[in-house]
């Protein structure tokens, strides 16, 4: 029998931050990411414009390949990107952009 792998969180936080780690697994991935009122697909296209809108680009390259994982294609990804430099102001799409870029075509 394998032990399980420490998620991403328990990796970062889970001996300094525990409760925040575990909260992370449990309930944002656990729970609301399982919620079966939105398709894990649409849940990534909202956390995307969420992060995007925002600028939280730090977690932008974990949930773009989470999406495609979800069914979200590298073309869809972008033009909703591009469609948010409309609404989120074009910094934070050229930041986006720039965080996609490099996860679909491993460019800086």
């Amino acid at each position: 029998m394998t032990t399980p792998q420490p998620s991403g969180a328990q990796k970062m936080f889970g001996d300094f931050a525990p409760a925040l780690a575990n909260y992370t697994d449990d309930v944002l991935f656990g729970d609301v990411w399982k919620d079966p009122a939105l398709a894990p697909r649409d849940r990534s296209l909202v956390t995307i414009a969420a992060l995007v809108t925002s600028g939280n680009t730090d977690p932008l390259a974990y949930h773009l390949g989470y999406a495609e994982d979800n069914g979200a294609t590298e073309e869809e990804l972008i033009a909703a990107i591009t469609h948010l430099a409309f609404y989120a102001g074009w910094p934070k799409a050229m930041a986006a952009m720039a965080v996609a870029k490099k996860v679909f075509r491993g460019d800086t």
